[in-house]
């Protein structure tokens, strides 16, 4: 958190904290209401990731949530008291936007999943970089269930798993085990609950000990090229990495190996 943010209190929607690291924790916070992403939720996301994209010293973002669960998704009482075709775009675009941010942050962004991801909270933990979810989380893209094609899901959903995968899942409402999820791309790892905290540290800490410019041009590519053919995705690449290779920490630790010794930006983290 940057000095001129307000502490957040306790009653919070979205409680944001940093650490001298440059490790953001956005934490979605309410329990009660199975933290759904109500507007003002993803307005106060939106604020958020934008504050983050903003801050130079940024170098994990982890999403994470109160209670029992990580997100249910929309807040369908709030989208039943406004049935209105403008109202809907206006929703699901902001979520989109939302979810894009994610996407465009030039830092490494995890999900700590302690609890259930069901429509919009599966698909935020699949727009995540990386995830970690606790033995006994359950994931699902639901929506069908109330006659509604879980359709912006779909869109991440799609990106991490098999299309058979995927479209069993959007197509039945059927929840899969952190297990499941894991074995189908969806997250990276599982973990007993009262591990969990200490799984995210660990990817957190292995990220940290790189360069931050490096993984930034890496995300940016990682995501562009994946939507090109494969020849335009090789030129990409090459230009990214002839890019990378010009940086003084891809220069420093080509030399470091070259003489055998840990490179200064190693050292100095």
């Amino acid at each position: 958190m940057t000095a001129s943010d307000p502490i957040p209190s306790s009653d919070a929607l979205v409680l944001h904290s940093a650490d001298a690291r440059g490790v953001h924790v956005l934490t979605l916070n309410q329990p009660k209401a199975f933290n759904v992403l109500s507007e003002a939720v993803l307005t106060e996301l939106q604020h958020r990731l934008d504050r983050i994209a903003a801050d130079p010293s940024a170098r994990v973002l982890v999403i994470a949530a109160e209670g029992r669960a990580f997100c249910a998704g929309h807040d369908l009482k709030q989208m039943k008291a406004n049935p209105r075709l403008d109202y809907y775009q206006q929703l699901f675009g902001q979520c989109s936007r939302m979810m894009v941010s994610l996407l465009k942050l030039p830092i490494p962004v995890i999900a700590r999943v302690q609890g259930v991801a069901a429509a919009a909270g599966c698909q935020l933990v699949a727009q995540c970089d990386l995830a970690v979810a606790a033995e006994g989380v359950r994931f699902g893209v639901n929506g069908i269930d109330v006659g509604l094609f879980c359709g912006t899901p779909s869109v991440p959903l799609v990106r991490n798993m098999q299309p058979k995968q995927a479209m069993e899942m959007l197509l039945t409402g059927g929840f899969i085990t952190a297990a499941e999820a894991r074995a189908r791309g969806l997250i990276n790892r599982v973990v007993v609950p009262e591990q969990l905290d200490a799984a995210v540290e660990d990817m957190v800490q292995a990220i940290l000990s790189k360069p931050r410019a490096a993984i930034a041009i890496g995300k940016e590519l990682f995501y562009r090229q994946r939507e090109l053919g494969i020849e335009a995705a090789y030129q990409l690449a090459n230009q990214s990495m002839a890019c990378n290779m010009m940086y003084d920490v891809a220069q420093e630790g080509v030399q470091a190996f070259i003489d055998k010794r840990e490179p200064a930006w190693r050292k100095a983290g």
